[in-house]
């Protein structure tokens, strides 16, 4: 049992992310923070920036945390996490620490990745911090209304990016967050979903085995911002996986290697339409609009299987 999964009394284990967090119900982000800290056999340390996550655990004047944690703002949880980890380590040195591994790992939404924070996440890798940084991708800012982020998808309806005679929602690609981080050239950086848990267990262990810093985007499914009913949460990851609009994959010391191969080929259309977000593409005058979404997919995906054959 990971020694991150504290005991109680009664030795019985319990969750570093208990219950009793105001998180909404069908949210895929308590799954993936859980499933993220009980696969690290060290110690960890948390930072988390403002976002959901962050907002609905720690309400005064409770806290849904069983482990270290530390609140930051929107832009500076890469910062923050670098500081932390040169401060320990400093400590260390001098002899006020015990020489003992820690983990640290940062949670973040993808307005405080993608965007508000992307200077200070760049700012970290580059330097080469050790410490995990977790994005968990929830495709808006979900905590302060659905606006449009980086992450947002094209044609996606968010509150301010909303469909209408002139436009189908969001006119912009989403960016390659995962390619970015790559191309900083740390030694771990992957793509995952919580639906596919045990994929996600690997790649954080995997992650926090070096000696560096590491990313991981994970898909955070949102019945709120997607709006889709909770119950079917499971399902719409899984097809996000399945219609390689979210490949799972993994880049290590450069070398790129898909983890997850569909077994067939479904169209984004499946996806698509179980969303509300995306209500307004299923009228024959939004048939090119989908088309175009599936050409990108796969055009993407054609790029992938190259990086991985390279």
């Amino acid at each position: 049992m990971s020694r991150v999964v504290q005991m109680t009394r009664n030795a019985e284990p319990t969750q570093p992310l208990q219950g009793g967090h105001s998180l909404c119900q069908g949210c895929g982000i308590p799954t993936i923070v859980r499933g993220v800290l009980t696969s690290i056999e060290t110690p960890v340390v948390v930072v988390s920036a403002t976002g959901c996550l962050e907002v609905a655990t720690t309400r005064y004047p409770g806290t849904a945390w069983n482990v270290p944690w530390m609140h930051v703002a929107f832009e500076n949880a890469a910062a923050v996490a670098s500081g932390v980890e040169s401060a320990h380590r400093a400590l260390v040195r001098r002899g006020e620490l015990p020489d003992e591994p820690i983990t640290f790992v940062v949670f973040a939404g993808d307005g405080g990745t993608y965007d508000i924070g992307l200077q200070a996440l760049s700012g970290a890798l580059e330097r080469g911090h050790r410490f995990l940084y977790v994005c968990y991708d929830n495709q808006a800012y979900m905590n302060t209304g659905v606006q449009r982020s980086g992450a947002t998808p094209r044609f996606a309806s968010t509150t301010t990016a909303p469909p209408g005679l002139l436009s189908h929602g969001k006119q912009q690609e989403r960016k390659d967050i995962t390619a970015i981080a790559a191309a900083h050239h740390v030694s771990y950086v992957a793509q995952a979903a919580g639906c596919h848990w045990h994929d996600l267990s690997t790649k954080v262990r995997r992650a926090t085995s070096g000696s560096g810093p590491s990313f991981v985007n994970v898909l955070a499914d949102c019945p709120l911002g997607w709006r889709h009913e909770a119950r079917i949460g499971v399902r719409v990851s899984q097809l996000a996986v399945e219609t390689r609009f979210w490949p799972l994959y993994e880049v290590v010391n450069g070398q790129t290697r898909l983890t997850y191969q569909p077994r067939e080929y479904v169209p984004i259309i499946e996806w698509l339409k179980l969303q509300g977000r995306f209500r307004h593409l299923l009228t024959p005058e939004a048939a090119a609009d989908v088309e175009a979404i599936q050409q990108r997919i796969d055009d993407d995906w054609d790029a992938l299987l190259r990086r991985c054959a390279a």
